[in-house]
């Protein structure tokens, strides 16, 4: 595990040494970090871990733009029965304050989320900083509907989120990357 941690931040340093943030090294640092552990990622100094959230930002404005298929997008979509990617992160993209504008999205939790509060999640536990990035989510795609959103834990998967038939699929990994740039 040492050896992964050592490898991924030497791609994240070697990611933010490089000034042009377009170059492809960064955009590949941002996708290795999703399949690393959630302990890995929070090892991470803080600089990076921000370097990488703004990353997948940036990253998932210019998928939707039409840069990527649906398959290996960050965001990946399925609507209608077609995958694409999903609606572009606004600005800085901070999840953790939701926009739900008073109609909360119903949420049901599967897969195991952790109720240990951390650090490194601005002190909420896993559960807690999944609901804030799914309620987050659910209201910049619209996914408000008559059933209670699934919102299922997704370890090393190389995408941050995925959304279809009623299923919000989070990696944790994106928790402590969305954690390291609030402010």
């Amino acid at each position: 595990m040492r050896l992964r941690f050592y490898s991924l931040a030497l791609l994240g340093l070697t990611a933010a040494a490089c000034g042009d943030p377009s170059a492809p090294v960064h955009s590949q640092s941002a996708r290795a970090a999703l399949l690393q552990s959630p302990e890995a990622i929070e090892l991470l100094p803080v600089q990076t871990r921000q370097d990488l959230i703004r990353t997948l930002v940036r990253d998932s404005a210019q998928e939707q733009a039409g840069a990527a298929d649906g398959a290996l997008a960050l965001f990946p979509f399925v609507q209608n029965g077609e995958l694409r990617a999903a609606p572009a992160l606004e600005g800085r993209g901070d999840l953790f304050e939701v926009p739900d504008a008073g109609e909360p999205a119903a949420l049901t939790f599967e897969g195991g989320w952790s109720d240990e509060r951390r650090d490194s999640l601005q002190g909420l536990s896993e559960r807690e900083a999944a609901e804030l990035v799914a309620r987050s989510l659910a209201a910049a795609w619209s996914l408000h509907g008559q059933n209670a959103l699934r919102v299922d834990r997704a370890d090393g998967v190389p995408y941050a989120a995925a959304y279809a038939d009623g299923v919000l699929r989070l990696n944790p990994v994106l928790l402590y990357l969305v954690a390291s740039d609030v402010r």
